[in-house]
C-alpha cells in the first residue's frame, strides 16, 4: 500500500475514539432505556440488502448509494437509512392481522459523499417506527416519544418542528396547477430559500390574492395560531383534512405535555419523498442542521406488497452529541499493576474487583515502558510488586 494513504480513510468516514466512544454509549442507553419503557422492542436488520429492493424504496438518492455485487451478479447496497429495511421485514414477517407493530433500533446507515466537507458518509442513528395505527394519537405517541429520549439523553434546549406535507401539496396544487410547478417552490421550502421563494413567487403570472396566499405561507410559525391561520388559505378537501390533523396533534400533544417544545411550521417539507401527512424535524441550539426527523409514511409497505400506515422518527446520534456539548469522558477504570511474583494474586484481585461491577485492566510490570505515564491513564492504581509488595 502506498504510504501516502497509509493513515487515509474512506471519504466521509470516521474513527471513533476511546473517549468519544464513552459518550456515545452513555447516550445510547440512555436512550434505549426510554424507548424501552414506551414498550417498543428492538430489532436488528442487514447492513446489506437488495437493491432492487431495499434500495429502490428508499428516499435516498441513487447517487448517495453505496452499491456493489454479490457473487450472483445481483446489485447490493449498504442500508441507506433504517425504515425501508424495517418496512421490509415488517412486511415479510412481523405484521400480522393488521395490529400494530412498535419496533425500534439502533444503526449506522451509509450515504456516499462526492467531496469532503464534514459531512459523514457513516453515522449512526436510533429511533421507533411504529407500524400498523393510522391514527393521529400515534402521531403524538411518536413526536413525544422522541422528546422524552433527547430529555433523558441530557438534552433540554431544543425544538419540534411540525408541518403536515399534505398541507403543503393541497396549497401549491390548488393556486399552481400542477406538480411540476409545485416542485419548484418545494425545492425553495426545502432548502429554507425563503428569499428565492419569494422572488419566485412574485414572477408567477397569478392574482394578487393567490400570490398573497402563498407569501402568507412564509408566516405560519409558532403555537395552534398558525394552525388557524392556515386554515384560511386552502379550500380543498386534502388541505382541511390537514388542518383538522394538527389540530388533533396539537391537542395531544397538550396531554402529553410536550406542547411547550413544539413550533408549528406549515412551510416544512422534506427529501424524504416517502412521507404522506404530518412530518417533523427537531432543532438544538448552535447546530446547523436537524438532529432528528420523522413523521408518517403511510405508502411505503405497500412496496413490500402489504399497504400499511406507519409513523416513526430517527436521531442522529453525531449531531446529538455535539449538541449536548461537553461531556463527562473519563472512563472509570481501574489498573492492578503486578509483578510475575504476585500474579495469582492480582488475577484474584482483578477478579473481585469485575464481580463487583468495576471495570479493571490488569497489567504486568514488566509490559510498560513509562510507569508515571502510564498511570495517569487511569482512575486507581493498585501495586502488587515483589513478595510482600504495597497496594496503593
Amino acid at each position: 500500500m502506498s504510504k501516502l494513504f497509509m493513515f487515509e480513510k474512506p471519504l466521509g468516514m470516521r474513527d471513533t475514539l476511546p473517549f468519544l466512544y464513552e459518550i456515545k454509549k452513555s447516550v445510547r442507553q440512555a436512550m434505549t432505556s426510554e424507548i424501552e419503557k414506551w414498550g417498543y422492542e428492538f430489532i436488528e436488520t442487514p447492513t446489506l440488502e437488495y437493491y432492487e429492493t431495499v434500495g429502490s424504496a428508499s428516499a435516498i438518492a441513487d447517487h448517495q448509494l453505496f452499491k456493489l455485487l454479490d457473487q450472483q451478479g445481483h446489485t447490493l447496497v449498504l442500508r441507506p437509512d433504517m425504515t425501508a429495511p424495517i418496512a421490509r421485514l415488517a412486511a415479510s414477517r412481523l405484521y400480522q392481522q393488521g395490529n400494530p407493530l412498535r419496533l425500534a433500533y439502533n444503526a449506522s446507515v451509509f450515504r456516499a459523499q462526492q467531496r469532503e466537507g464534514g459531512r459523514p458518509a457513516e453515522f449512526e442513528q436510533m429511533g421507533v417506527e411504529c407500524i400498523g395505527d393510522g391514527t393521529v394519537a400515534a402521531d403524538a405517541e411518536v413526536i413525544s416519544l422522541m422528546i422524552a429520549t433527547l430529555q433523558q439523553a441530557g438534552l433540554q434546549h431544543f425544538t419540534v418542528a411540525v408541518g403536515h406535507i399534505g398541507y403543503v401539496n393541497a396549497l401549491f396544487l390548488e393556486i399552481l396547477g400542477n406538480e411540476e410547478r409545485a416542485n419548484v417552490l418545494r425545492r425553495f421550502l426545502y432548502e429554507k430559500n425563503y428569499v428565492g421563494y419569494r422572488e419566485h413567487v412574485k414572477s408567477l403570472p397569478l392574482s394578487s390574492i393567490d400570490q398573497q396566499r402563498l407569501l402568507h405561507l412564509l408566516d405560519l410559525r409558532g403555537d395552534e395560531t398558525a394552525i388557524h391561520e392556515a386554515r384560511e388559505l386552502v379550500h380543498t378537501e386534502e388541505g382541511v383534512n390537514a388542518i383538522e390533523e394538527l389540530h388533533e396533534l396539537w391537542n395531544a400533544l397538550q396531554l402529553y405535555e410536550v406542547a411547550d417544545f413544539v413550533k408549528m411550521d406549515m412551510t416544512l417539507v422534506s427529501h424524504m419523498s416517502y412521507y404522506t401527512g404530518i412530518l417533523f424535524e427537531v432543532y438544538a441550539e448552535n447546530i446547523g442542521f436537524p438532529l432528528g426527523n420523522g413523521g408518517r409514511y403511510d405508502e411505503l409497505l405497500e412496496k413490500f406488497a402489504r399497504k400499511a400506515p406507519a409513523t416513526g422518527f430517527g436521531i442522529r446520534l453525531d449531531r446529538l452529541i455535539e449538541a449536548l456539548g461537553e461531556m463527562e469522558t473519563e472512563a472509570k477504570i481501574e489498573c492492578i499493576i503486578f509483578s510475575q511474583e504476585r500474579f495469582g494474586e492480582a488475577i484474584q484481585l482483578a477478579n473481585e474487583k469485575r464481580r463487583e461491577g468495576k471495570r479493571v485492566v490488569l497489567q504486568h510490570i514488566s509490559g510498560i515502558q513509562d510507569i508515571d505515564a502510564y498511570s495517569k491513564r487511569y482512575q486507581h492504581i493498585t501495586y502488587l510488586l515483589g513478595h510482600t509488595g504495597k497496594g496503593e
